[in-house]
């Protein structure tokens, strides 16, 4: 017998090799129905996997992040195996789980209509009725490659030789279908609800990225557990595609992306108004929690991107020139830059923590058929921050910057999970220098009362992170805010400090960023407030509306005295119906329209109106003053 310790630290005794599928069903029923995959000792494996010794159990349900996976990605191989009884001549690459669902690259001779996706999607359901098991087996490389070119199947052959030529590589079959595949899937295809599936989109993409490859076309689905999931989730979507920040920004006048500039986004007067008025917020917080600000050049010289690895490592996504004879680049990130600001003067222990902001014009070369809007362009402001410090202070550090994450994030309603990501294989350094950095993150978080999940292996390669994915109005996730340890720019350019002991040391430093980039972020709250900003984001906060040209020169008035108190505001003299501009002040999202006629003149008064409460009657001037000012200095958003 074998001691098995479940999530809780229950102890089971089974015999060995019981597999994790007969012990769910050992604990209940519902359990057993409701397991997608299991982790063992750390490691996301098969229900079918054999418990052979003494270890830990956590059984994976749809509910957990890895359940999800092993579900979507079994729906994937569903969905390759439907298109292959269909249409034997499709060519299959690869057909991974996402965020949210599924997809499967395929080489097609025809394009996959919405009249070839009902097909597919309904031979999908067929395969779910069928119960087939999901049988892993595994082949040494030759006859792996033996396999799959009989099968017809040349991206999969591709894959396979760039395997190592000793490994044995692990296929999944079901029924008559045989995918090249490390796992892990459900036990068999009658786990998946057929009417709890949907295929979703299709688009073009190329074969392992490369614009110089093959053009392949994505299906992509998504499934759930239930129907009454799956049409909640497309319901969201439908949501979702009423908020999307292109349209609004396009509607509104925040933002455009023009042909001559793909990637390089136009910001428009309004949305500079909104885009400002997020930066003024930024510099008020920075300033309150000890941040200075800089500012560094745009284009620097090769050798500092040789200094600093870019060159080496992400200069295919660096934009590079020459000038008087040498190599320059268009800077990608800020950090290096600020590293020659701090070496720019000597320091002492008596300056530590330096905390150095930079809103920095970045630039980066994104795949044309990855630029999406605001979402992933070519050039945007990163609201940078390093901060230099001791080894003895890091925690405290760590505690201030999710201090100001959390009143951050507050302000716009938006709550967060955290991620933290360990050493990855590739890392430099120390290992006990990596050690003692993630122990402090899962300190400073645990102390703070914040839970977090493990990443394992996924830090960069100069320390571990904390990643900040934040929970919009629809319930989507966006990783915005991150937390990075550094050990090694500091040693790169040789960055010192006099210690009390009179002695030089090396600090470590902190990259940490709690927008992500300022366009990015403007096209997450766009989609969250659906383009209806609070009072103190909106790019016109107060639009008045003179019902005849007698009230007009009253409008003006009115509109002076609220610019005078710092208010953004805009006097509609069309000579349009007032129905007709309070609908139209209502498209534009404005928060509150003042209807200015003979009454309001007679009385000094104003009728107001609210975007979200309608009609509030009519009030003097400054009793609407008091009220919309407070809003903007609470920085309401109900």
């Amino acid at each position: 017998m074998i001691t098995i310790t479940l999530k809780g630290g229950d102890k089971r005794q089974v015999a060995e090799n019981t597999t994790v599928d007969a012990l769910c069903r050992e604990i209940s029923m519902g359990l057993y129905r409701a397991a997608c995959a299991a982790r063992l000792d750390g490691r996301v494996v098969d229900l079918r996997t054999p418990l052979t010794e003494d270890g830990t159990l956590e059984i994976l349900t749809f509910d957990s992040l890895d359940g999800k996976k092993a579900y979507w990605h079994t729906c994937s191989h569903i969905l390759a195996q439907a298109v292959k009884r269909l249409y034997p001549e499709v060519k299959l690459a690869i057909g991974p789980s996402i965020d949210e669902g599924f997809y499967y690259d395929m080489d097609s001779p025809f394009p996959f209509t919405p009249e070839v996706m009902e097909k597919v999607e309904a031979e999908m359901r067929k395969i779910c009725k069928e119960k087939l098991p999901l049988e892993r087996f595994e082949l040494p490389r030759p006859q792996a490659l033996q396999l799959m070119g009989e099968k017809g199947e040349p991206f999969k052959v591709e894959l396979i030789n760039d395997l190592p030529e000793d490994a044995h590589i692990s296929f999944y079959k079901q029924g008559e279908f045989t995918d090249l595949c490390a796992g892990p899937h459900l036990p068999d295809t009658g786990r998946v609800k057929g009417n709890a599936l949907k295929l979703t989109a299709c688009n073009a993409a190329y074969w392992r990225g490369d614009s110089n490859r093959e053009t392949l076309q994505r299906i992509y689905g998504v499934a759930f557990t239930s129907k009454e999931e799956l049409d909640e989730y497309l319901q969201r979507i439908e949501e979702a595609k009423k908020r999307d920040h292109r349209r609004l920004g396009k509607e509104l006048g925040l933002f455009t992306i023009m042909d001559e500039g793909p990637g390089f986004p136009f910001f428009l007067p309004k949305g500079m108004v909104l885009k400002n008025t997020l930066i003024d917020y930024w510099r008020q917080v920075h300033k309150r929690y000890g941040y200075v600000e800089i500012s560094t050049p745009v284009i620097l010289s090769r050798k500092l991107w040789e200094r600093s690895g870019h060159w080496d490592h992400y200069k295919q996504n660096m934009y590079t020139t020459v000038i008087d004879g040498e190599d320059f680049a268009i800077k990608p990130m800020n950090c290096p830059g600020g590293m020659l600001v701090y070496k720019s003067e000597p320091h002492s222990y008596r300056d530590l923590p330096l905390r150095v902001g930079e809103l920095g014009l970045v630039h980066r070369h994104e795949l044309s058929g990855a630029l999406h809007g605001l979402f992933r362009v070519r050039c945007f402001t990163q609201d940078d921050a390093h901060i230099f410090m001791t080894w003895d202070q890091m925690k405290d550090e760590i505690k201030n910057v999710v201090k100001l994450f959390d009143e951050v994030y507050s302000v716009f309603g938006l709550t967060y999970q955290i991620e933290l990501s360990t050493m990855p294989e590739d890392h430099m350094g120390d290992e006990k220098d990596w050690a003692f950095a993630q122990e402090t993150l899962k300190e400073a978080i645990t102390e703070m009362g914040k839970d977090y999940v493990i990443n394992e292996g996924d830090g960069a390669f100069y320390g571990p992170k904390l990643d900040f994915h934040l929970a919009d109005s629809l319930g989507r996730t966006w990783q915005c805010g991150t937390i990075q340890l550094d050990m090694q720019l500091p040693e790169r350019f040789e960055l010192e400090y006099v210690g009390e002991d009179g002695l030089k040391h090396r600090p470590v430093m902190i990259h940490r960023v709690v927008l992500g980039s300022i366009e990015r972020f403007i096209g997450v709250i766009t989609e969250h407030f659906a383009g209806a900003f609070p009072v103190w984001l909106a790019p016109v906060q107060v639009k008045l509306l003179p019902v005849t040209d007698r009230a007009a020169a009253y409008a003006d008035e009115i509109a002076a005295r609220l610019d005078g108190k710092g208010l953004r505001v805009e006097v509609d003299h069309r000579n349009e119906k007032i129905g007709y501009k309070i609908r139209e002040a209502q498209m534009q999202k404005v928060p509150y329209m003042l209807v200015l006629g003979d009454k309001e003149m007679e009385g000094g008064t104003v009728s107001v109106r609210s975007r979200k409460e309608g009609d509030l009657g009519t009030q003097t001037v400054d009793e609407f003053l008091s009220r919309v000012l407070r809003e903007v200095e609470e920085k309401t958003i109900g």
